[in-house]
Formats: C-alpha cells, structure tokens, sequence
C-alpha cells in the first residue's frame, strides 16, 4: 500500500514538474510572439512592407511559433481540465481561426486581372514572395462592358468605383457589377475592384479563391464572438463576481483622494463687408476640399489656418475672407499670421503675429523661397517644417487673392455632370456667353459695388448667385437640413467648450472628494456627537453633489452626442473616418459609461469628466484635422463603422483601468510614507482600498478586452470583404493584436499566481497602458500606415 502511494506521489510530482515546464514554454513562445510582431512593425517602417513580409510575417519560422504556441497550450488545458464550456470554446476559437489562416496560406491564391472595354480574358497575374510573376487560368471567362467613376455630385470628390462585367462559362452567362466593398463570387472565385486605367476604357479586378480558408475561418470568429460575449455573462465568471464584491463601493469611494496630486487696439482696422452682409455672403455654395458647403466652412477653416481663431480682431470669419478678396492689399499688412515658437521665428526675428507682405522683401524677393525648396529636396528638419507649414498658409492666402478658392459657379457639363467653377477658371466652350459672362464678371462688379459703398447693390448680387447655384446646381447642393446642420456646426465650437467644462468640473468633483475625505478623518478623530454631525452633513453634501454631477454629465453627453450627430449629417457617413473624429468617439464612449455605471457609485462621474476632457483636449489641441470631407469609397462600410465604433469603445474601458492602475500606486506610496512617519506598519485600509481598486479595473477590463476582440476580428471580416485578405500585417493591425495578447495575460490569473497580488496587478496594467498609446498615437505619429490618422 505504501509503495502504491509512494508510486502515485512520483507520477503527480512528474506531472507537476512537466506541467510547470510546459508553462514556461507557453510564456517564453507568447512573449516571443509579442517582441517579434513589435520589432517587425519598426523593421517595416525603417525598410518596406515586402521585406518585412519576406523576413518575418511570412516567414515558416514565424508559422511555426505560431503553431507551438497554440499546440503547447491544447496540452496544458487538457492537463489542467478547464471545465469552463466557454472558456474552452474560447481558446478553440483561436486554434480554429489559426487553423483557417494555415488553409489560407497552404491552398488559396490570389492574383490581378486586368481588363479592357469590351474585351473578355480568363487569365491572371500572381505576383510571388520573389517578385516574379506567374500567369494562369480561371475556369470561367470576364468580359468588362463599362468601367464608371462615380464622383459625388458636383465636386471631383470620388464616390464609388464601378465595374460592369459579363461571366460566361460553358452555356451560363451571368452579368453582374463589382463595386468597392461589392464583390462578386463566381464558380468559388472571388472578385475585387482594384483599379482602373486612367482613360477609365479599363480595370485591374483583385482574384482570390479560398474555398476551404474562408469557410473555416468565419467558423472561428463565430465561435470567438459567442464565447466572449458569454465570458461577461457567465454566472460564476469573474466579471460577474467583480460586479458583486462589497468592494466596489470602496473603490469608487477612495479614487477621489488619489487623483489628487490678445491683439492690440481696435484702431486703423483693415477695411471689410458690414458683418449682416457678411453672414449673408456666408450662405452661398462653395466647391471647398471638393465637398459642397457654405462659405462659411471656407472662412472658417481660412480664418484658423491663418490665426489659430475662427475669428479677429472681432471681425467673423467671414468678414476675414472677403476683406482678403476685395481689399487684399490692407489685409496682406494685417498681422495675422500666428507664429508658432522655433528656430524659424528666432532666425528671422519674427514677431508673434505677421503680415503676408513681412515675408516678402523690397523687390518682392520671398524670404521663405530657399528653406522651401530645402524642404521639397528632403530637408524635413523642424526648422524647414515651419518654413512650409507658413509657405502653405501665405499660398491659401495667395489662392484666395487669386479667386481660384472661390468654386461658386455651378454648371452642367456637355457629359451631364456638374461642375463648379472659380471666376477665375477657364470655362468650357459648352457654357453659353450669358453665362459665361456673369461668372467672369460678377465679382467685378461687386468689387466696383464695395469701392463705392454700394452694399444694397452687393445684397441683390448676393441674392442673386444663390438663385444661380439653385437653378444650376442641382442634386450637388446640400440639402437643406444639411446646410442647416453645417452652420450650427459652425456656429458653436463644440470642442473647446466641452473640453474645458468637462475638465474643470472634473477637477471641482475632484476638490470635494479630497474635502469629503479630510472631514472624514476629521470626523474620525472627533467625540461621538460631532462625528455623527460632520458625516451626516458630508453625507447630505455628497448625495446633492451626486446629483449634479450626473445632470451636468447628462449635458455634456447631449452636446457631444449632438456634435457627432452634426457630422454625420454634414458629410453623410458616421464621424469615425479620422484622428479627430476617432477622438470625439472616445470621449462619448467615456461619458456614456460613466453614465450608466454611475448607479454602482457616483464617483465613477469624477473618472468620466476627466477622461471625456483629456480626449476632447487632445482632439483640440493635437494635430488632427476637425474639417468635414467626403469619405473614401473603400472605407465606407458599415462592417467599417462598427470595426471603428467598438475598437474606441475598447479603448475607452482600457483607459479606465490605467486610471485605477496609477490611483494604486499612488495610495500605495502612500501607504509607504504614512508607514515610515509612524514608524508601524501600514494600515489595512490601505490593502483593502488597493484591492477594491483592482476588483474594480476588472470590471473595465473585461468588456475592453472582449470589445477589442470583436472590433479586430470584425475589422478583419470588413479587410476580407473590401479587398479579400483578412490580415495585411499594417503597423496598426500589429500593434492592436499586441495589446490584445499583452492585456489578455492578466485574465490568466489562475495560471500566472503572481498577478492574484492586487500591486503586481496594477503595475501590470499600468505598463500595458503603453501598448494602448502606442497603438493610436506611435502607429499615427511614428509608424505611419494605411491606418495612420495623422
């Protein structure tokens, strides 16, 4: 009997020993896997996409630690016995969507085809790793009948790229049509539009087959979105638990504590339009960044180009932009350059603000001239970035001066389109002499109008263009809510008012939290009576304060939802197409769960003001582009939008846990200096309060972390439909699968023991942060990309 037992006890320590062993492995792989991708996407950027496609990501070694890795980890889970139906799933999923990418890989091609009008072609292109080409054979034939650009009306912005074609084979004849983000399956081969030749007479279509890959994969990420969406409601899953634990409660209640921590005189103003009229001039249609709009957008975005301010001197924007048209000579002495600091503005001995004609020198030699044309030969230093950064704003000036920003006159082409034309554009032979005539002419004679005070006169001219733009115009003019969507736009600047209130009254909750605590311990130290008396008026405060946080977070909800609602409006798609708008998602999706999480404990408003203000801020501040344009084809996609949506919802929620991270680590030092001044140990509160905070970075950690997932494997789905490859290895791709690998180990608590300690947790999440940062900020700024936003 004894042998028997001493026998089992070797067989389990042999076990343990393996299953210990084994576990090394799996972290050693992972962490490999991280460092690699993360080298990978800076040996891309410092060589090229192919060769870092050749060296790396399709590389066999690269395959096979992706194969030990998800071979290692079959192992330990069967050692283990994970019973958890949705757990295992989960890790399935991933096996099956590994194995989908190695039947990708192993038996699907893809090539090009390129066709002319009218011409039929059953053969392709495969380029391979070696750059050498290899032509072969569809089982079907391709016939292109017309091949369309569709641009949006009345601007040369492109809308759509169309492909009409014919299949044939054998005695079936199908037509059909491929389109961006519109494919066509035929006989299990897939096609893309790609592109098209520039006498539009033909087209280059994307092949790709994957018969077995596709159907394997999409198995795969059916199975992921089932077992994520049921880790966060699953009885006895850790989410769930978080959301019960008594220390929520204390979490939210001790944050508070830890967070703590012009022009001259209006004289010899330039000359300009009284402003009524102005406003009124502001209502006409312009061709501006090919996208119709009121002037009003173009004098705006002029007037901060020039300045940094919609507005100057307390002159509107608009009365800017025609005193530059019609009295270009007094607004070319006017200093309204801003300069930005650096060695540009202390090498000429710039002042703050400059005239255009300060950069020109007697005999109209240009200052700027020789740093330009360093900049365009690859002199990018910062010194030459300023250089060009205000060679741009003096050419829009020099554009303006010249009438060619002044797209007005909309007018249909002998092809049926319609075109907006500049007073200064040489017209087609189409357009008649009547009309031809008042689009050469009109500005004359309101400039003959403005020397002699004519304004009623300049009114009926105005009146009368708008008439013009509607007769002419057409289906190009925005429709009228959409105009009126643009000017309240306009009219408000959203950004910065929401920005500065939601920080200040994040900083004022932040001031009565800290007071709030310090009459709890003043309260703590008083006699019986005066206790009772302190925390029932602390009490009475907070409740009043509770309430009006959530109501003056309600308003700044509203406005932030109204400003993206204004977006969506104006250009017709949902605002996630850049930085800027990406940032203002954020911000919502902050508030928004501030909002409904604030029930639990009222606190969590503080986290929301700050957070929703810091991204408002960055928005605001950053170099992000708030001007409204037309989408391009491929992006617009509501797989894209959703793609966008949930990964800054994801985003948002890791950001939350980054707050509770630092809020930590600061009681924890805290913790430390209260220890060494009394010279005891320190005091429970302190582990219990850290402790709450981790059970409450839970609660932000898991639905981020199942958020992310789905956002990366829909956006992989959306990459699939649009140009038919799932995963193109692009910085950003990269960079976010990374965070997604670096924040999923801290889920691993059962398996990796240390990170049940509530500090190494924090520390953890903390430094993970930076996967976060340099996902959105290093791929924009450092990386570049298709997905970069800067």
């Amino acid at each position: 009997m004894v042998l028997h037992l001493l026998a089992y006890g070797q067989i389990v320590l042999h076990l343990l020993y393996c299953m210990a062993k084994l576990k090394k492995i799996i972290i050693f792989v992972y962490i490999l896997l991280v460092v690699v991708m993360g080298y990978a996407t800076f040996y891309e950027k410092s060589h090229c996409i192919a060769d870092a496609h050749d060296v790396i990501y399709g590389s066999q070694w690269f395959a096979v630690l992706w194969a030990l890795l998800a071979s290692t980890s079959i192992i330990y889970i069967v050692r283990v016995r994970m019973r958890r139906w949705y757990l295992l799933l989960l890790h399935f999923a991933f096996v099956v969507i590994l194995c989908g990418a190695w039947l990708t890989k192993t038996f699907s091609y893809t090539g090009t085809m390129h066709l002319r009008q009218g011409k039929a072609s059953n053969t392709f292109v495969i380029t391979g790793s070696d750059k050498k080409q290899e032509t072969r054979s569809l089982p079907f034939y391709v016939r292109l009948d017309t091949f369309k650009v569709i641009n949006h009306e009345g601007t040369e912005a492109v809308a759509d790229y169309q492909s009409h074609i014919t299949l044939y084979a054998d005695n079936d004849t199908v037509a059909a049509f491929v389109a961006m983000n519109k494919i066509k399956i035929y006989k299990g081969v897939r096609l893309y539009q790609s592109a098209y030749d520039s006498d539009q007479k033909g087209c280059t279509l994307a092949i790709n087959s994957d018969s077995y890959g596709i159907a394997v994969t999409y198995v795969g990420y059916a199975l992921l979105f089932v077992s994520l969406l049921w880790l966060l409601i699953a009885p006895n899953g850790t989410f769930r638990q978080s959301l019960k634990s008594p220390l929520i409660r204390k979490a939210f209640a001790v944050v508070g504590m830890l967070l703590v921590g012009a022009y001259g005189n209006a004289e010899n103003l330039p000359h300009t339009f009284p402003k009524p009229l102005a406003e009124k001039f502001g209502r006409v249609y312009v061709n501006y960044n090919n996208r119709i709009c009121p002037m009003q957008t173009l004098a705006i975005d002029f007037t901060k180009k020039l300045c940094g301010k919609a507005t100057y001197k307390g002159y509107t924007a608009e009365q800017v932009l025609l005193g530059f048209v019609f009295w270009g000579n007094d607004w070319s002495n006017e200093p309204i350059i801003k300069i930005k600091n650096g060695e540009l503005k202390t090498t000429l001995q710039l002042p703050n603000y400059c005239s255009a004609n300060d950069f020109f020198k007697l005999g109209n030699t240009y200052r700027l001239a020789s740093y330009v044309e360093e900049l365009y030969q690859g002199n990018s230093d910062s010194f030459h970035k300023q250089a060009g950064e205000i060679d741009d704003r003096l050419q829009l000036i020099l554009q303006l001066r010249q009438g060619k920003l002044l797209k007005v006159f909309p007018f249909r082409t002998v092809q049926g389109n319609i075109k907006w034309y500049a007073p200064t554009d040489k017209l087609p032979n189409s357009v008649d002499s009547l009309h031809s005539r008042y689009i050469n002419e009109l500005f004359s004679v309101i400039n003959t109008d403005v020397l002699v005070d004519n304004y009623a006169h300049v009114e009926e001219l105005v009146t009368g263009l708008r008439k013009f733009q509607v007769i002419n115009g057409g289906a190009s003019i925005p429709s009228l809510a959409q105009t009126r969507a643009e000017r309240v736009y306009n009219s408000i600047p959203f950004t910065t008012i929401l920005f500065v209130f939601n920080l200040t009254l994040g900083l004022l909750l932040l001031a009565w939290v800290v007071y709030c605590l310090s009459r709890k311990q003043q309260a703590d130290k008083s006699e019986y009576e005066d206790n009772t008396m302190i925390k029932s008026q602390t009490q009475r405060g907070s409740r009043l304060v509770n309430r009006l946080s959530l109501i003056f977070m309600s308003l700044s909800f509203v406005c932030l939802t109204l400003l993206l609602v204004l977006r969506w409006k104006i250009s017709g798609t949902i605002p996630l197409s850049n930085g800027y708008e990406t940032m203002l998602v954020v911000a919502w999706f902050v508030q928004l769960l501030a909002i409904f999480t604030q029930h639990k404990a009222p606190i969590v408003v503080l986290f929301g003001f700050l957070l929703s203000g810091f991204f408002l801020l960055v928005s605001h501040i950053a170099q992000m582009d708030p001007a409204i344009t037309h989408i391009m084809p491929v992006l617009n996609s509501p797989l894209l939008s959703l793609h966008v949506s949930v990964i800054m919802m994801s985003y948002a929620l890791l950001s939350l846990t980054f707050v509770c991270g630092i809020s930590a680590i600061v009681l924890y030092l805290a913790g430390i200096n209260k220890q060494r001044r009394q010279q005891q140990s320190v005091p429970n509160s302190y582990s219990l309060q850290i402790a709450a905070l981790q059970v409450l970075s839970h609660i932000f950690l898991y639905p981020a972390l199942v958020t992310l997932s789905i956002g990366i494997f829909v956006g992989a789905i959306w990459a699939n439909v649009s140009w038919g490859q799932y995963w193109s290895w692009d910085p950003k791709e990269v960079w976010a699968l990374i965070t997604l690998m670096v924040y999923a180990v801290v889920v691993h608590h059962r398996s990796l023991r240390p990170l049940n300690g509530a500090m190494c947790y924090h520390l953890f999440i903390v430094l993970a942060f930076l996967t976060v940062l340099m996902t959105y900020f290093g791929v924009n700024y450092i990386l570049g990309g298709m997905h970069s936003y800067a």
